[in-house]
């Protein structure tokens, strides 16, 4: 069992105000896992000091880019030495198979790569008329003290997507974890106060959803970076517009992915194994919304039901699992409420179901489950379900897909399965998302992330998600 009785303030540990510590259980089997300090508003007014002193009178600001990137080069090497370690705790706190988190965690050192890519080729400090012209320069600079708030669903990666960039771009950064990450974010305290980063730079908090309203309504913050619901989003945008923080919001999503009539099948269910149901279907990007044409609709939903019936469900530390239990027993409960909506909604109920896989009674467990003949109106096809469950959509023709996909207030991810490549392309350039997969293509880390609509504000990943980080000053000259 791991224990954090303290928290990681302005690099430091420090004892929190309240001495009681959360008990962090498994959703497998409710064992203990482990347990650790929470902050409170207290907590919270000395990291933002901290920062506030660090970047107003410390060097953190001052130093160079490069020196910064040298530092956060160490951060990624020490990250990367322990990506076994921090894999097994996220799985064992919150339930994501070890067969999702153990190559998320191997995959991060290159997140930061293309971010410590992106930094050295930034321009922080450019003349706007290169061939001389104008005397005028251009600056990129630090906004300040950064809330970073994440969610719980993959704590790693979301915590090195806003704290390596505002790192870089030499902001100070207060982190933000969700209570059921409390051992694997703490763990990040570890690794940053080996590498030594100057006094307050960095704060590393869990946190309930009180304190961190607190952290991000507090008036010495001057950015707020959040990922989580679209609700908790509108709720963050509009404190930040009452203040004038400068904001950046990486939301829910409802992602259709469209098959066309010349999609090989089997390619197509093999490459939805994990688009669909990544990370228990706990992701933001994930790709529930299936649109399939009706000259085929009935082989699909036949092979998405063949597909999903093999889905290992089970112990999330063992490596055949690919759907483990949901994070708690709250969204468990909200899994299986739509489950039942789509139900009464009318839909029909291919696999799954209500109830729990037999064998699995003590975990936060629901059934994979797929739904066919879903009308886009419905609201298992509109609202973000976060869970394993899956809806196929007939199509007529691709104009009518088209529009079926762009009918969301969503527009995070989507993907096309086709064997034409550039008709893929062609349907991905109409489609309102800020992010596309044509037959499932590898993702490119330098690629901005993020979304159009009820998605987000923003972007991450490469320069675009540097540039979220940074205040642009004009000298002339």
């Amino acid at each position: 069992m791991i224990t954090y009785d303290r928290l990681f303030i302005g690099g430091e540990w420090v004892w929190p105000s309240s001495a009681e510590l959360l008990d962090i259980r498994s959703p497998h089997d409710q064992s203990l896992v482990g347990r650790a300090a929470q902050a409170t508003p207290a907590d919270m007014d000395r990291a933002v000091a901290a920062a506030r002193k660090a970047f107003d009178h410390g060097p953190w600001p001052l130093t160079t880019p490069k020196e910064r990137q040298v530092l956060i080069s160490r951060f990624n090497e020490l990250h990367a030495e322990r990506a076994t370690e921090a894999a097994e705790l996220i799985s064992a706190e919150r339930g994501s198979p070890i067969s999702f988190t153990g190559p998320v965690q191997a995959a991060l050192a290159g997140q930061t790569d293309a971010y410590l890519r992106a930094a050295a080729s930034f321009g922080w400090e450019v003349p706007l008329d290169p061939s001389g012209g104008s005397k005028a320069l251009l600056r990129r600079e630090p906004i300040g003290v950064v809330a970073a708030v994440i969610p719980w669903n993959a704590p790693h990666q979301a915590a090195l997507a806003k704290i390596v960039p505002a790192l870089l771009a030499g902001n100070t950064v207060i982190l933000k974890a969700s209570p059921e990450n409390s051992l694997s974010v703490l763990m990040l305290g570890e690794i940053a106060a080996e590498v030594g980063f100057p006094e307050g730079v960095l704060s590393i908090l869990p946190s309930d959803r009180e304190t961190s309203e607190y952290l991000i309504s507090h008036p010495d913050v001057d950015k707020i970076s959040f990922t989580g619901s679209t609700a908790a989003g509108r709720r963050i945008a509009g404190i930040a517009g009452e203040q004038l923080k400068r904001v950046s919001l990486e939301l829910g999503g409802k992602s259709a992915t469209i098959i066309l009539e010349d999609a090989d099948l089997a390619t197509v269910v093999a490459g939805l194994s994990f688009v669909s149901f990544a990370n228990n279907g706990e992701s933001c990007w994930n790709h529930s919304r299936i649109l399939a044409p009706r000259s085929r609709y009935e082989e699909v939903v036949a092979a998405l039901k063949e597909m999903m019936e093999g889905l290992n469900v089970g112990d999330p530390a063992d490596p055949a699992t690919a759907i483990g239990p949901m994070v708690r027993a709250g969204q468990q409960e909200r899994v299986q409420s739509y489950i039942e909506l789509g139900i009464k909604e009318g839909a029909r109920l291919v696999s799954g179901g209500t109830g729990v896989p037999e064998g699995l009674e003590g975990g936060c467990y629901v059934k994979p489950t797929l739904f066919a003949d879903v009308d886009n109106s419905m609201r298992i096809a509109q609202e973000e379900i976060f869970g394993p469950v899956l809806v196929v959509i007939p199509y007529g023709d691709e104009e009518e897909a088209i529009r079926i996909a762009n009918d969301s207030p969503y527009g995070l991810s989507g993907g096309v399965w086709t064997a034409d490549t550039a008709r893929g392309v062609e349907i991905a350039r109409r489609i309102r998302t800020g992010y596309f997969l044509v037959n499932a293509a590898a993702v490119s880390l330098e690629a901005p992330f993020g979304g159009y609509k009820a998605s987000g504000i923003g972007r991450e990943f490469g320069s675009a998600g540097l540039s979220e980080y940074v205040e642009l000053k004009a000298i002339n000259i």
